[in-house]
């Protein structure tokens, strides 16, 4: 067995004061960069991550994606876009002990780190099965949102996944819980 964590998308723009803030997003950002400094360090209480890889939204023009008048469920005020401050990974997180970043949403929405790319052009769940992964913890914003695709795609592609809850935000209670549900009922453990 061999376990990855996948961290989604921890960006300015899905913490608090970006343009779609989710609350408690920056503590989160906080808590996953503990996680990663102390697996970085070997540190001994720290899980036995083979690797570690972020996603990001990673916009140039996703189309209806963006809207002025959005829906807030396929449509959505501008975000994470390509060059500003709001794509980047939060400051509270450390982006630098990942093993690859995987960029998605360039010119049409993408829910799921499944979607992206890394800087090589590899797919993550090639770069994954590569790695010899058979085991991921999914972490990250939001729940209900990018998180849920995240851990739904891996089970579909064969991984073990198991969302680590207390390393996520969510965007709202009753969407959280039923993504919750919706994810248990797949097959991801909830930790």
């Amino acid at each position: 067995m061999k376990r990855a964590l996948i961290v989604v998308d921890v960006q300015n723009d899905f913490c608090e004061g970006g343009s779609l803030g989710v609350n408690g997003g920056a503590e989160v950002a906080f808590r996953i960069g503990e996680l990663l400094h102390h697996w970085s360090h070997k540190d001994p209480k720290a899980p036995d991550y083979a690797v570690a890889v972020a996603t990001r939204d990673h916009h140039v023009d996703p189309g209806d994606h963006f809207s002025d008048d959005p829906d807030f469920d396929r449509s959505w005020p501008p975000h994470c876009v390509v060059g500003s401050d709001g794509e980047a990974f939060h400051p509270n997180l450390d982006p630098q002990p990942f093993d690859a970043v995987f960029l998605k949403g360039e010119h049409a929405a993408a829910y799921s780190g499944f979607e992206g790319r890394a800087s090589d052009g590899s797919a993550l769940a090639d770069w994954l099965q590569g790695h010899g992964i058979t085991d991921v913890d999914v972490c990250g914003i939001a729940t209900d949102y990018c998180v849920r695709a995240t851990a739904l795609d891996a089970v579909r592609n064969g991984f073990r996944t198991r969302v680590l809850e207390t390393l996520c935000a969510g965007v709202a209670p009753g969407s959280t819980d039923k993504a919750l549900a919706e994810m248990q009922h797949a097959g991801v453990t909830i930790g």
